[in-house]
């Protein structure tokens, strides 16, 4: 009688477990991004927003695995239910939300013209006839597209390669997100002294975490979780330790 009930306990308490066990969500990030998104030297995933998915999953009770995936497969990957989150600074944009769900978002940036130390522009339209280059599948790409100054755009699979090629004299300038630019410009040390940002386009954008369409329950725990990180002002220590302190 005794060794039956402690057997009907063992096993309700090992259900109740499995019940409340925290969900763990599979995130996809291309650490080519930093501050953003990049690999530590150990190869393992760190960053802005590796910190920041963390601490949304902290705040709203699920487990995240963070994974180091190519730009080129990410969406598709998530598309297909490989990947249930991309953490990578993805823009929100219009396009974008029609093949997907985002979150809240959870940065604001702007697009910015590294040039070599000693050169500098005014304007897009200074870029005319210069080589251009970016990362494939960014909104950078997509604002000298869209502004049509007549450049040569080079894309890259990673904008670090677009940096060295221009401190190496193959390119002009290279366009990228504001904070990805001041960590080159300021933080990475083998570009110390040899790097200007020039430039920064007006046009304000918004990451957002990605998630294939139709999850509205996965975006509402981001969302959740943004909101808590905000509040609690853990955005702010995530924006000193990875950007340094605002003026």
């Amino acid at each position: 009688m005794f060794r039956g009930v402690s057997l009907a306990l063992l096993v309700l308490t090992l259900f109740c477990g499995q019940a409340l066990a925290a969900e763990k969500y599979t995130v996809a990030s291309d650490c080519t991004w930093p501050p953003m998104e990049m690999l530590n030297a150990q190869k393992q995933p760190e960053g802005y927003s590796t910190d920041y998915i963390r601490a949304v999953a902290k705040a709203a009770g699920f487990e995240v695995d963070v994974r180091n995936i190519a730009w080129d497969g990410i969406f598709g990957g998530v598309a297909t239910g490989k990947y249930d989150i991309v953490a990578s600074s993805t823009t929100i944009t219009p396009e974008r939300q029609k093949q997907f769900d985002f979150s809240d978002p959870y940065y604001e940036v702007v697009q910015a013209v590294v040039l070599p130390a000693g050169t500098s522009i005014k304007s897009l339209a200074d870029l005319k006839g210069k080589k251009v280059g970016g990362q494939i599948g960014t909104t950078g790409i997509f604002v000298m597209r869209k502004a049509d100054v007549d450049a040569d755009l080079k894309e890259y699979d990673d904008v670090g390669l677009a940096i060295q090629d221009m401190v190496g004299g193959r390119l002009d300038a290279v366009i990228c997100d504001d904070p990805v630019a001041m960590y080159y410009v300021n933080k990475k040390a083998d570009y110390a002294g040899k790097l200007n940002l020039s430039f920064k386009t007006g046009d304000k954008e918004y990451y957002g975490f990605t998630v294939r369409k139709g999850r509205q329950d996965l975006v509402d725990k981001l969302n959740k979780g943004i909101k808590q990180v905000k509040e609690s002002g853990q955005e702010a220590k995530l924006i000193e330790k990875w950007m340094g302190k605002s003026n």
